[in-house]
């Protein structure tokens, strides 16, 4: 199934989302509010950077014992998915800023997270949120054969397990990054002629550009530190791939607590691609709220948790989601629609693990 035989509906009698988004504008505009990020989010930049590259720094200037070196690296992990939700999403979603060269320079911040612009924007702005829960449309709901994300997706006799170990693979997300899944991206997405935003892609540049980061990435990180550091190579190997895990490891437990997980639905279009509900409807059925009272949790994870409100307003900045999600949970109980959200991550993490579970029984003796 090609991506553009997908079409949602647009028979929307109710009016749902053009109320939603009346009062939600009504809000900015009562508050004279801007729907970008303000100081609050300026000051969450300097900490999520300063978590991330300060014990960079300190290890290669300091003479630290093994233990100490290894610890900074789990703090650079924190801190590194810390940029990748707070700062680089809210950028390449154009929502981080008003002015375009903001979004665009604090967007290039993938490039230290070893992403790549180009790819995270098609995979996660074009396939993602255009076609959430989607099978076959959504990568997001992908894992290849060693994981089971959706219940049209094939069954393999493993899967039967995958609620066990799938908590270890969760980690390699960002190495994988690193290493092979831009490659395959930029290929599959080069060769479909996939873009976000009006501009066909450039192969030159889109190639040259990942080549040249890739590169330049793996330079600073492990071979300037092999060549001008007193630090043991192996001590560089082990913190990198330390550094990785821990931020592989809160993205992916993040992304699946909104969207892999019970309340979540994974519908199909009919066979001539068509879709039961209008896009914005769909995104309520397929997305999922996490920890929302949690102030912690709201504030690391850059909002991701609010799924609901990222999904249906993804250009307004995560700041602002708590606010908004009243007038968005009201507007869906009016309209007698779903607004699923768990309490607390807890719960949500439970029901993840339970759903991994179902996933991985046999279809045949199952559904």
């Amino acid at each position: 199934m090609q991506r553009d035989t997908i079409r949602f509906s647009r028979k929307d009698s109710a009016q749902f989302f053009r109320t939603l988004n009346k009062r939600v504008n009504q809000y900015f505009k009562d508050k004279q509010l801007k729907k970008t990020g303000n100081w609050k989010l300026h000051l969450k930049t300097i900490v999520m950077f300063s978590l991330f590259l300060t014990p960079y720094f300190l290890m290669l200037s300091l003479n630290l014992p093994t233990w100490a070196q290894f610890l900074l690296t789990v703090v650079m992990g924190v801190g590194m998915a810390g940029v990748g939700m707070n700062v680089m999403h809210d950028a390449n979603h154009g929502s981080y800023s008003g002015k375009k060269w903001v979004n665009k320079l604090m967007g290039s911040s993938m490039y230290l997270l070893a992403g790549n612009v180009y790819n995270w924007q098609v995979q996660h702005n074009v396939l993602h949120h255009t076609y959430t829960n989607i099978h076959e449309h959504d990568e997001d709901m992908e894992a290849g054969r060693v994981l089971r994300f959706s219940k049209h997706a094939k069954w393999k006799k493993h899967h039967k397990f995958q609620h066990w170990y799938s908590i270890f693979l969760y980690g390699l997300l960002t190495f994988n990054w690193s290493i092979t899944t831009d490659f395959k991206q930029m290929y599959r997405y080069m060769k479909r002629k996939l873009s976000y935003g009006s501009k066909l892609p450039n192969p030159v540049v889109n190639w040259s550009t990942l080549a040249i980061t890739k590169a330049s990435y793996f330079t600073v990180w492990i071979i300037l530190p092999i060549l001008f550091f007193r630090i043991p190579w192996w001590h560089i190997l082990i913190g990198f791939f330390i550094m990785h895990y821990v931020a592989g490891l809160i993205l992916s437990v993040v992304f699946q607590l909104a969207h892999i997980i019970e309340e979540a639905e994974t519908p199909l279009p009919d066979d001539t691609g068509n879709m039961k509900n209008t896009w914005a409807i769909h995104q309520l059925f397929t997305t999922v709220n996490f920890g929302t009272k949690n102030r912690i949790i709201n504030w690391f994870t850059g909002g991701l948790n609010h799924q609901v409100e990222h999904h249906i307003f993804p250009h307004i900045s995560h700041i602002h989601y708590t606010k908004i999600a009243k007038i968005v949970k009201q507007t869906a109980q009016e309209f007698n629609l779903p607004y699923n959200e768990y309490k607390t991550t807890r719960k949500a993490i439970i029901s993840h693990f339970r759903h991994l579970r179902e996933l991985g029984k046999e279809p045949a003796l199952h559904y």
